[in-house]
């Protein structure tokens, strides 16, 4: 089973992780911002993996720093459970509606992080998604793109914000399920490595 516990603590956070590549999309989330447990139980939910994550932070400070950090513990416990990526997929993409939105992601798990995050939000609109600040959402994938050593295009379009988040979630969720799939033999590279 490819299987990955992460634990993270820092003066800001304490993060304690349990992945599993191969599991049945069964999620077990802790966290004090209720829009991230909403959006990691959709995320385990949409990927097929199982997650278990008890989280803890200086929320009342802000959000920013637990926000980060679980896009960090994510991203390691995802590069951690591929191990040497023998026989996956690597690239997949999806394509997400959700209502009025609709979200475009594409992954690339070939050991080299960059990220490319696409989503603006209207300065008009309220400045946070429940007691998730908006501008920390693209800060989680980017976080979780660098830490998980993969390139993540992401693009997403609509009117409602709570949508097109949880369409990001979700399409990136599909798009790893995709990517880590073991479907043949050898190191998806060239190089013979990844």
């Amino acid at each position: 089973m490819r299987t990955a516990f992460v634990e993270r603590k820092t003066r800001e956070t304490e993060i304690k992780l349990d992945l599993n590549l191969d599991g049945k999309g069964e999620s077990d989330i802790s966290i004090p911002l209720m829009f991230m447990n909403h959006m990691l139980e959709g995320f385990s939910k949409h990927s097929g993996f199982d997650l278990r994550v008890e989280a803890e932070g200086d929320v009342e400070v802000e959000d920013h720093h637990l926000v980060e950090d679980l896009g960090i513990s994510i991203g390691e416990a995802l590069d951690k459970a591929l191990g040497d990526k023998y026989g996956i997929e690597r690239i997949a993409h999806s394509l997400v509606p959700m209502d009025d939105s609709i979200a475009t992601v594409a992954v690339d798990l070939g050991g080299r992080p960059y990220s490319k995050i696409d989503i603006e939000f209207s300065e008009f609109k309220e400045a946070k998604l429940g007691d998730v600040s908006k501008e920390n959402i693209p800060h989680f994938f980017e976080a979780l793109a660098l830490n998980g050593k993969l390139n993540l295009y992401m693009r997403v379009e609509g009117m409602n914000d709570h949508h097109r988040v949880e369409a990001c979630f979700k399409a990136l969720a599909r798009a790893l399920r995709g990517a880590s799939r073991v479907s043949g033999e050898g190191i998806p590279s060239t190089k013979g490595r990844i």
